[in-house]
């Protein structure tokens, strides 16, 4: 069950990789080391994390790097990564409000896709958001099967 949330104290502003690792860890790489934490890519300066905070604690994380997939025509692609909400705050709609805030940044960095590999057990989560499969599941060592998933942003 989540804590007492006051939405009147909850904010989404802009974070380093670093301050990501308090969520990613415990969500996306529980029992590993927390050098796993770390993306390729994620100081690069075409890449912008996320934070929500909820009364003054920070309980989401999102990250958007721009990369591209031959797969996709479009030029300007992003990739999300470390989609991540402490368990206690999942199912509340944060996880939603980060990506929307996410997909407006893109948008305004002239974006014109995002795309993802997603965890076999987020895809209701991303679809609701309107986000497609494409292809095949696969399977990523020492986190599981995923598939890609993309959105085009209008």
């Amino acid at each position: 069950m989540a804590p007492n949330i006051d939405n009147n104290k909850t904010h989404i502003t802009f974070i380093t990789a670093e301050e990501t690792y308090g969520v990613r860890h415990p969500v996306l790489r529980p029992g590993r080391p927390i050098e796993d934490c770390e993306f390729e890519n994620d100081t690069h300066k075409d890449t912008f994390h996320l934070g929500l905070y909820v009364n003054s604690l920070l309980i989401g994380v999102v990250t958007f790097m721009k990369a591209s997939k031959d797969i996709f025509e479009h030029k300007d692609q992003y990739q999300l990564r470390g989609m991540a909400v402490l368990e206690a705050y999942q199912g509340l709609q944060y996880g939603k409000l980060l990506v929307e805030k996410g997909e407006g940044i893109v948008k305004e960095k002239n974006g014109k896709i995002i795309w993802f590999n997603a965890r076999e057990v987020a895809l209701k989560f991303y679809t609701k958001c309107g986000y497609k499969i494409i292809g095949d599941a696969f399977n990523i060592p020492k986190v599981g099967t995923h598939y890609m998933m993309f959105k085009i942003l209008k």
